[in-house]
């Protein structure tokens, strides 16, 4: 009786990484909220982690802030500057231009706002305008440094944003330590602004500062959706040498778009120091260009969308603050989570981008 040895064929796997020529939006969409769904998951684990009882985070960030009247309020108010500097970000990103410096444009716009009230420029009634022109004016002319410098010698924007934060960080120690100093007290801050140089509330309670941020973003949306100069823009987007070689205006649309925002993060500047502290301080901008960097990222450079990642990113605000109080979780806990939903919405980019495939082969 002989034997048969049956032999089956090993099979061999192997997967290759391909570029996806297009996704459908819905996919997209998919594919971005599961990310920063799993985001979210491990920031609840970080925090439980920390010593934030499982049970209650819900009730921070759902029951205690978005379905109390009192800090939904909260919420809204701290959107409309994260609104802009959101919105400030989306602009340079489409231009290719890596506008880390909102901060430094920020802390330019205020000063320009609050140099308005120190030397009492206009009549009362014209000094809230007044202010709101020299913050876009003094964001603009911060920004004017970096991108003049990466069109005209090509250097890294990332490294010149960063340094020009640095300056201006400085320069408004040097200001709130010295000249602008309160003589009435010994903290680093300019004296109060008067009434009538604060933004107002419109209605229901609600500051100016959120209707102007609505206004501007769905300008900002025109501006990009729209206009000639965001049809350039998409060009530049897509690929600059491509556009450089179809005629497109390519350094006139990157200095446009980076000026706009540049004049935003100044406005934005204007409404945390006008609409929130009532004052320049030494620190009212921290957060805020990391936020605006974030919210570009949620939003992937969308005008729209920015304005609802404004809105999930000041419910972390308010809600980190109410968990400062009752659990002493630091603020850097906050930018913590906000660092992980920006690495995992940037990982998302690669599957959007790219396609794992399979193939099987035999031996």
């Amino acid at each position: 009786m002989s034997e048969y040895a049956v032999k089956r064929p090993l099979l061999s796997y192997k997967f290759s990484l391909e570029i996806r020529q297009q996704m459908a939006w819905y996919w997209q969409a998919i594919i971005l909220a599961a990310s920063l769904l799993i985001g979210l998951l491990i920031s609840g684990a970080i925090l439980v982690a920390a010593g934030v009882p499982a049970g209650e985070l819900l009730n921070e960030f759902v029951l205690y802030t978005l379905l109390d009247v009192q800090s939904l309020q909260s919420v809204i108010f701290q959107a409309s500057p994260l609104i802009l500097v959101g919105l400030a970000g989306c602009l340079a990103f489409r231009a290719r231009f890596w506008n880390l410096g909102l901060e430094g444009q920020m802390i330019f716009g205020a000063i320009g706002a609050t140099a308005i009230t120190m030397w009492e420029v206009g009549h009362p009634a014209m000094r809230l305008p007044l202010m709101i022109i020299a913050a876009l004016v003094c964001g603009l002319l911060w920004a004017v440094v970096p991108v003049l410098l990466r069109l005209k010698l090509g250097v890294n924007e990332i490294v010149s944003t960063l340094m020009l934060n640095y300056v201006a960080i400085n320069f408004l120690l040097h200001l709130m330590y010295g000249a602008w100093k309160d003589p009435k007290d010994a903290f680093p801050y300019s004296p109060k602004y008067e009434a009538f140089e604060l933004l107002p509330d419109v209605f229901g309670g609600l500051s100016l500062s959120i209707p102007l941020a609505l206004v501007i973003a769905v300008v900002v949306f025109w501006f990009v959706s729209l206009s000639r100069a965001g049809l350039y823009l998409r060009f530049v987007d897509q690929s600059p040498r491509v556009a450089r070689a179809l005629g497109v205006p390519t350094a006139r649309i990157i200095l446009i778009t980076v000026l706009f925002s540049g004049a935003l993060a100044g406005l934005a500047g204007l409404m945390v120091a006008a609409g929130q502290e009532g004052r320049l301080t030494h620190s009212f901008y921290v957060g805020y260009g990391f936020s605006g960097i974030l919210i570009a990222f949620l939003a992937r450079n969308n005008p729209i969308a920015a304005t609802c990642a404004a809105l999930l990113i000041a419910t972390l605000f308010v809600g980190g603050r109410s968990l400062q109080v009752f659990y002493q979780i630091p603020f850097a806990m906050v930018q913590l989570i906000q660092a992980v939903l920006v690495i995992c919405v940037a990982s998302s980019d690669f599957f959007i981008r790219h396609r794992i495939r399979r193939i099987q082969g035999g031996d």
